[in-house]
């Protein structure tokens, strides 16, 4: 993607920034975070025009995605614990503020609208490996409104000629993700805890099965999906490998590169709760 107008919605978070960083080199790209979970040190050497403020500012988002190419939304609240504690807030910025952004991009004349979703859309179902043709089962608040947003995304291309694609993200992992927050994921909050010379926390047996994916390859999915015109609906985006959390935090004690590592193992021997 080349010579491009794009906006970044979120773009100070985890994935935006990522996202940001790679599409800049060639292209004229703004950034619309309101800094609530993103942060400015993850775009503070980015060149790229930023803009604070919340995707839930319609007149906002009509004026910064005026001759926008493409609109990469990726800001939402996220987690699921969040939306358990505060339902109300999620919902406002998952499905309000996307429902506003589909509007603004509709309005604009956008090219597409490449929108962040989740596999907590899956729910609990056993059925592996997880394929886009299955009936959702939303468990949480959150997953309920990446569900609507991908509902959203769909209508307004149905019946607004809107180009948008939902992709289904797994346990993404990589760079400028946060380890000292409440909500963080599961590779970096073990990263913390062994470099810090505390052991892993595990939920139940440790025998449960995440597929996860590198950063790097969620930002290629993204613009692959924007440049590629048959690409709408939902579309999974994963690592295509299955571990274990047992064998995770295994792998991550393995790499601290720490000497006597049997003694370091035995130190750091999971705490299963």
């Amino acid at each position: 993607m080349k010579n491009k107008k794009i906006v970044v919605t979120g773009g100070a978070g985890f994935i935006g920034s990522n996202l940001a960083e790679s599409l800049a080199e060639e292209n004229e790209v703004m950034i619309i975070d309101d800094f609530s979970t993103g942060k400015k040190e993850n775009i503070s050497d980015l060149s790229v025009e930023v803009i604070e403020g919340s995707i839930t500012n319609l007149d906002l988002l009509k004026e910064i995605f005026e001759g926008a190419d493409y609109i990469f939304h990726q800001a939402a609240l996220p987690s699921v614990d969040r939306s358990i504690k505060d339902p109300i807030s999620s919902n406002e910025v998952n499905v309000d503020g996307t429902l506003k952004v589909l509007i603004a991009a509709r309005d604009a004349g956008v090219k597409k609208v490449v929108y962040a979703s989740s596999s907590s859309t899956y729910g609990d179902t056993p059925t592996l490996p997880k394929k886009e043709d299955m009936e959702p089962n939303p468990l949480s608040p959150y997953a309920i409104t990446k569900l609507t947003g991908e509902y959203y995304c769909t209508i307004f291309d149905h019946i607004y000629g809107l180009p948008t694609v939902s992709l289904r993200y797994f346990n993404v992992y990589g760079p400028r993700q946060d380890p000292s927050s409440e909500y963080a994921a599961v590779i970096p909050r073990f990263i913390n805890r062994v470099l810090n010379n505390e052991p892993p926390v595990i939920y139940g047996d440790g025998k449960q099965t995440r597929d996860f994916t590198f950063i790097k390859d969620v930002v290629r999915a993204n613009i692959l999906s924007a440049e590629r015109g048959k690409a709408r609906g939902m579309i999974n985006v994963a690592g295509g490998k299955r571990i274990t959390i047992n064998e995770l935090a295994e792998k991550i004690i393995d790499l601290t590169g720490k000497k006597e590592k049997e003694k370091v193992k035995e130190k750091l021997k999971p705490i299963y709760t």
